[in-house]
């Protein structure tokens, strides 16, 4: 059997079971220079929440009744293509299916038995290079300065710390657990580390952890927690606006404090971006990603559940925090 999951309807609000529909797809015959591959690893993102939607974006959106697409590593079981054999490990953006048949010139050939093949849809994937180059390119750390990360301890916020770390910067984490909050303290070496829920006043715990304010916000969640930290930026911080996960399933655009007057005054960059910007790029992040994993300069945390079917559980798992790092699906 070959199971596919369609988007059945748009969701209102938070996503739910009932906006996914498990059906089974036939597999298609090979023709000339295409793969079939098996669905090894699959990825959810908080972006595919906007893809959910038919609002205008960055990326298209998903059509009803048609099979939702991410990042996929695979494995190869029939070739029509002299460059690939059974048994070879792919990367691409795929249908959630469990067999299905792709161009050869589409995938990536992943090289196996160096680091975990999951690690490429991580680390060394879109959430690595977001961390990456989102930091490095606007956040331009310099040793000593002061950076704060919120969602901190998601798939970005992880790498965006240790990068830092390496950069010699203090960092500054923001959280919603006890234990992400010890992950992140103790395993990763971050200096300070807040819980949002429950803190009272996080403009007071944003101040208290940064003695001498922030110089680098990097921006996974926005809301009240970056409001916050805006009040605590020093003269030419740099906001990175990476996500906006706390507003994704927003039915109405809340009304908040505006941070231009903050901006202004402390003469502040605030950019956001996709990392499909630094495409041509891409190798240079994986090189250097790769040699600081070599290195143990950088650690990596994934959750991981298993079975096709729990990918609707998994990708609604997101925006209820219950991942620490990457959240993956295997397929078994």
């Amino acid at each position: 059997m070959n199971q596919q999951i369609l988007l059945k309807s748009r969701p209102i609000g938070k996503p739910t079971s009932g906006n996914f529909e498990i059906v089974v797809a036939p597999v298609v015959l090979l023709k000339d220079g295409e793969l079939l591959v098996k669905a090894r690893y699959v990825s959810v993102d908080p972006y595919m929440r906007g893809r959910m939607s038919d609002a205008k974006s960055y990326a298209p959106p998903f059509e009803l009744g048609k099979a939702i697409e991410g990042g996929v590593v695979a494995e190869v079981t029939e070739s029509r293509h002299p460059n690939f054999v059974v048994g070879d490990a792919v990367f691409a953006p795929m249908k959630w299916q469990e067999l299905q048949t792709i161009a050869a010139d589409k995938v990536t050939k992943l090289v196996k038995n160096t680091t975990p093949l999951s690690y490429y849809l991580g680390i060394l994937g879109m959430p690595g290079l977001t961390a990456y180059f989102g930091l490095l390119e606007i956040g331009k750390p310099v040793a000593g300065e002061t950076l704060v990360i919120s969602g901190a301890a998601g798939a970005v916020g992880t790498v965006v710390g240790q990068i830092a770390r390496i950069k010699g910067c203090r960092v500054v984490g923001i959280t919603g657990s006890d234990n992400k909050k010890a992950f992140l303290q103790n395993e990763l070496k971050f200096d300070e580390v807040i819980n949002y829920r429950s803190t009272k006043n996080m403009e007071d715990a944003i101040a208290k952890a940064c003695p001498n304010g922030v110089d680098i916000y990097y921006d996974n969640v926005g809301g009240e927690i970056s409001d916050a930290v805006f009040t605590n930026i020093n003269k030419y911080a740099r906001i990175i606006i990476c996500g906006q996960i706390s507003l994704y399933n927003n039915t109405k655009m809340p009304v908040g404090p505006r941070p231009q007057a903050i901006i202004l005054k402390k003469s502040a960059l605030i950019q956001g971006f996709i990392v499909s910007n630094y495409a041509a790029r891409f190798p240079e992040g994986v090189m250097q990603l790769t040699q600081w994993l070599n290195e143990g300069k950088l650690t990596y945390q994934e959750t991981i559940i298993k079975g096709f079917d729990k990918l609707p559980e998994a990708f609604i798992g997101l925006f209820e925090g219950r991942n620490t790092g990457k959240m993956l699906v295997e397929i078994e």
